[in-house]
């Protein structure tokens, strides 16, 4: 297993899977390993896959000070990958949360970045996020489904903060409850390290001003993909964080939650590979 050091000297891991050019991949959770993303549905078999264990989770390290598991103090882990791996520009993935940490990593380094796909998304650092009434309406898009009626209830009093997540409310985040939905549901609480989450969207980690002139100003295309099922963020979120951007692209997965290589990974991989794989970037200035 590959492992890099950070600025501070934190111990971090990344895990290669697949050929072809390295496209670095940044999880979200918040602050869940890597292992959740598998090959992304396919997507090794386009490009090799650089999947990054941010710092306390998977095989990297704790770091010294939890104030570190910030998402805007984990913007030079991202720095120093890409040093590590001998890239002069990177085409970056960041899912969920992560897609938050990729666009810091684009705001502050943006000569860096090739391409960046953002999938399942809304960029807290923009100051965009979901509310409870937008996952509220995405979840009634579920009411023809068997498990709704005792899910409902129970997504309601997670949201009104009267009660805790648990394995009840995972067929909302998923298009499909199947068998393979369920593990993917199951193996969340042992690869997520709850303390740093709660760190992770600290307010004062983020300026919307400032990440949002210079990612109005970021040269590399970018693409912006939403679960057509998603609450969180739903379609007209992710279209908003699109906005956001000088060169984006934004695609709807029909029939997709917050895991979209999960639901249809042909759909998913035919899109996100055309775009890594589309004209050569503008040149950095």
């Amino acid at each position: 297993m590959p492992t890099f050091t950070a600025p501070d000297g934190t111990r971090l891991a990344y895990h290669l899977r697949g050929r072809g050019e390295p496209l670095v991949v940044l999880p979200g959770g918040p602050m869940r390993a890597s292992a959740y993303l598998g090959d992304l549905g396919g997507l090794t078999a386009h490009r090799r896959l650089v999947l990054l264990d941010l710092r306390g989770t998977g095989e990297s390290a704790p770091p010294a000070d939890p104030a570190t598991y910030r998402c805007d103090r984990q913007v030079e882990d991202v720095e120093a990958l890409r040093a590590h791996l001998g890239l002069e520009r990177v085409d970056l993935l960041g899912h969920s949360a992560g897609g938050s940490l990729a666009a810091l990593y684009a705001a502050r380094h943006p000569r860096r970045v090739a391409r960046l796909a953002l999938i399942t998304t809304a960029v807290r650092p923009l100051g965009l996020s979901a509310t409870a009434a937008d996952r509220l309406a995405a979840a009634r898009l579920r009411s023809g489904e068997a498990w709704f009626e005792a899910a409902y209830p129970k997504l309601a009093a997670w949201l009104a903060g009267t009660a805790g997540y648990d394995l009840f409310l995972a067929p909302f985040f998923y298009g499909r409850w199947d068998e393979t939905a369920r593990a993917h549901a199951q193996a969340d609480e042992r690869q997520t390290n709850e303390d740093a989450a709660a760190r992770y969207f600290a307010e004062a980690a983020f300026d919307p001003a400032a990440t949002r002139a210079a990612l109005s100003e970021l040269a590399a295309p970018v693409l912006v993909l939403a679960g057509g099922l998603d609450g969180g963020p739903g379609p007209d979120l992710a279209r908003r964080t699109a906005e956001a951007f000088a060169h984006a692209e934004f695609l709807v997965q029909p029939g997709a939650g917050h895991y979209p290589w999960l639901d249809d990974p042909e759909w998913f991989v035919s899109r996100v590979a055309a775009f890594f794989a589309g004209p050569a970037p503008l040149s950095a200035k």
